[in-house]
């Protein structure tokens, strides 16, 4: 009974860290994208994020024999979008925004994803789902509408705010593609070869963008970021997510959702030093609350299956 209990709560140790690393990817990003061209950081990080994940996508190889040519245009669409549309308009976004207002727009991503699981994928609409899909656009609005009222707002903003948005349905994309292959296929190697898949899409902006990239002027602490990116947030974060989820129930899964948001605004604040305000405290709470309704929509809906 011991053991039992034991493996309870590593499993949802696994589960709460995953969405911490997942969490973190926010503020890292904009340490990375200060430090070096949008395209380079984005090479490293799926290069790095591949080669770590390598080892742990190994055992499930097997599985590639049975890819049929469907599954390969899904594995490159994951790459395509989930890895080379969501690190580029990430990183973009979050040069132009601040670490805060970059994780209250990544908090709207499971409102975004049940969105599109209803419109592509014919899901019913549930008062939660709506629900949800309307407080993280109240919040993001709440957010924004705040920023510019306190100085802090602008087109560029607003701009940013849309890229990293555009991340945030690259990421749903991800999510909904992910959830059909790993039907047949261990998640942890559809991501290793969304990430391999993906070096060649960066590879030509990487090398364009590389004369105009000075080394010797990255700082060991962005070096750091950089790599955290990629083994961190990209391998780490995957693998730990998913070793939990395959051993917890959906309805258990679906409530750990709510530490990625919470992970990514406490990282902006301790990593890039930005000062609180009540309009980010006002904007986070309202996308948090759809988060938790989308926690119980995962929950209720494994009940009933």
């Amino acid at each position: 009974m011991s053991g039992l209990k034991e493996k309870g709560r590593l499993t949802r140790l696994r589960l709460a860290l995953g969405m911490a690393v997942f969490g973190s990817a926010t503020p890292v990003s904009k340490i990375v994208t200060g430090a070096m061209p949008v395209f380079v950081g984005s090479a490293f990080r799926v290069g790095l994020g591949a080669l770590v994940l390598a080892p742990f996508a190994w055992s499930g190889r097997g599985a590639l024999r049975g890819f049929t040519r469907r599954d390969w245009i899904t594995v490159c669409l994951i790459a395509l979008f989930g890895m080379f549309g969501f690190s580029a308009l990430m990183l973009y976004g979050m040069g132009m925004v601040s670490g805060v207002v970059g994780a209250i727009v990544m908090s709207t991503a499971p409102a975004v994803t049940a969105a599109a699981s209803m419109l592509f994928f014919g899901d019913s609409p549930t008062w939660r789902k709506l629900a949800a899909i309307a407080l993280a656009v109240a919040g993001v609005l709440l957010l924004q509408l705040g920023q510019g009222s306190g100085g802090g707002g602008g087109s560029e903003v607003w701009f940013g705010a849309a890229l990293v948005f555009g991340a945030v349905c690259c990421e749903a994309c991800y999510t909904l593609l992910g959830k059909r292959m790993s039907e047949h296929a261990d998640p942890v190697l559809v991501a290793f070869l969304a990430s391999a898949l993906s070096v060649p899409l960066f590879l030509p902006f990487a090398i364009w963008q590389w004369p105009d990239f000075d080394v010797a002027q990255v700082s060991a602490g962005a070096w750091a970021a950089a790599i955290w990116y990629g083994a961190g947030t990209l391998s780490l974060g995957t693998w730990l997510w998913y070793s939990g989820l395959a051993k917890a129930e959906g309805a258990v899964a679906a409530a750990f959702m709510g530490i990625m948001p919470v992970s990514a605004l406490l990282l902006s604040y301790l990593l890039l030093g930005e000062e609180f305000r009540l309009v980010h405290l006002a904007g986070f709470g309202t996308v948090f609350a759809g988060v938790l309704l989308i926690s119980w929509e995962h929950a209720r809906m494994e009940k009933e299956d």
